[in-house]
């Protein structure tokens, strides 16, 4: 078959579910060798897109082709010359780095030899772990393998859903540096991601938005026309509005071990009342490890917290009935209404059916979902499901609530949002204690600490931590300390 310099056309594609029209009308070309970004807000219809063109969904009208190929005849060829990385994770946990990369490679008719050169920079970061189980390894190490796997077949095309998310800016950074690479061995990439610094690293982005294209063109001219949902501008809040003197956050020589291993290795500090105090470190760095044993949900191997007064040893179910909790893991249940699982969490914590019911009715105004009170969870976009979950975390106003990367896969202007109501939260003189991979929410925070290999390695304010180490910014901070880790996995 003869070349084309266009690879990917889709024309008019449109898709509708039930009643929502994910896409309406839909169309771009994509060229042969180019990084082309899909870039919108969630719920814009971008993973929908990509479930199309990897022939995994058929639109309802329409139609597309990939290297020449029609998504719906063709399918079987399309799907051998594409790679494919899908928003959640593709691997599989129970298998080792090797099982997973072989199984892969079996599957494509292919031997991880036949093709290992395509993969040699990327697999040999991992290929010391390579008989570790894929569930066991940092969300860095896990990108890695899912590219690897994906490139295993040497595809035409790569088709990339979000796939730094949850991902520190280090391994982000190293992520983007072997997706140049593979441009420059002549596969054609296509990319979404929530992360504009990413998208510029694209030669052309197309913004979609409520199912629609509304440009394409070179990264910055798209991100210029629509600064007010992909670039927003940053947070204002007055420097120590919200913050209390007594410490509701005690910690001193707080030490974890898994056998010979040691996650968390005698780390010290204190956070005040209505604070937001930021708890940094790359993937494998030991922050979930520190946040669970400080939420009373893993016992310490040494070493003392006190969260609100209660020992995280002696008093752990005080402390769970004290603090609020929103994991990096969606922390709702995605089959029940909006309004029931707000009643759920309150009834754990609780609360009186009276109150519950009138504050529902006040929260849900607030989040503008009122019109969503009876709506599936799992039927709701990711940004609203955060905004909602958060404010289920904090519903019976404890003393201080734990977010482990809230924010994880949203994009800036929902954010943004989100970050509207940890200030307010904070003002109620909540203490907020949030991780985040996102720099630009460091700069949000009161005070900052930056884990490596399980020690706190600097904790000041952000425009402490920018003077000390003469950058300018968070991201620069992170990364030169970040750089020095020794180990890339927990």
């Amino acid at each position: 078959m003869e070349e084309v310099d266009t690879l990917v056309v889709a024309t008019n594609i449109s898709k509708t579910y039930g009643k929502v029209e994910a896409l309406k009308g839909v169309s771009f070309t994509v060229n042969r060798g180019e990084i082309f970004g899909l870039i919108g807000p969630d719920g814009a219809g971008k993973s929908t897109m990509f479930r199309i063109l990897t022939t995994l969904l058929l639109a309802d009208s329409g139609a597309a082709t990939v290297g020449g190929l029609d998504v719906v005849k063709d399918y079987k060829q399309i799907r051998r010359q594409i790679g494919y990385m899908p928003g959640k994770f593709s691997l599989y946990q129970d298998l080792t780095v090797e099982e997973n990369l072989e199984f892969f490679a079996t599957v494509f008719h292919t031997t991880i030899q036949e093709n290992y050169d395509l993969i040699k920079d990327i697999y040999q970061q991992i290929e010391p772990f390579k008989k570790r189980r894929a569930g066991a390894l940092s969300g860095g190490m896990k990108q890695k393998l899912a590219l690897s796997c994906a490139l295993i077949h040497k595809p035409e095309i790569l088709f990339l859903d979000e796939p730094t998310t949850g991902v520190d800016p280090v391994s982000r950074k190293e992520f983007w540096q072997m997706l140049q690479n593979l441009r420059q061995q002549g596969i054609t990439i296509i990319v979404s991601t929530p992360i504009m610094d990413e998208a510029r690293q694209c030669d052309r982005i197309a913004f979609i938005n409520n199912g629609q294209i509304h440009g394409i063109d070179v990264p910055e001219e798209i991100l210029n026309r629509f600064a007010d949902i992909l670039c927003p501008p940053s947070l204002a809040r007055e420097e120590g509005k919200g913050e209390g003197t007594t410490p509701v956050i005690e910690v001193e020589g707080l030490t974890k071990c898994f056998g010979s291993f040691t996650a968390v290795d005698h780390i010290s500090f204190q956070v005040k009342r209505g604070e937001i105090f930021g708890f940094l470190g790359a993937n494998g760095a030991g922050k979930t490890t520190a946040m669970r044993m400080l939420c009373g949900l893993s016992k310490p191997t040494s070493g003392v917290g006190k969260i609100g007064g209660f020992d995280i040893c002696k008093d752990a179910e005080q402390v769970k009935k004290h603090i609020g909790y929103m994991s990096q893991k969606f922390s709702l249940y995605e089959d029940l209404k909006v309004w029931e699982n707000i009643r759920l969490f309150a009834g754990i914590y609780g609360m009186k059916e009276k109150d519950i019911a009138e504050k529902t009715d006040k929260l849900l105004e607030r989040l503008g979902l009122t019109a969503e009170r009876n709506t599936l969870v799992k039927s709701l976009p990711l940004g609203w499901k955060q905004k909602l979950a958060f404010s289920v975390s904090i519903f019976h106003e404890p003393k201080i609530v734990f977010l482990d990367e809230p924010t994880g896969g949203v994009e800036p202007a929902t954010r943004r949002q989100f970050w509207e109501l940890i200030y307010q939260a904070a003002d109620r003189g909540i203490t907020i204690f949030v991780t985040t991979h996102y720099m630009d929410e460091a700069e949000y925070c009161n005070r900052i600490s930056i884990m490596v290999d399980g020690q706190i390695k600097a904790l000041d304010t952000p425009d402490n931590l920018k003077r000390q180490f003469g950058v300018s910014t968070m991201d620069d901070v992170f990364q030169q300390l970040a750089r020095d880790a020794v180990r890339k996995a927990d």
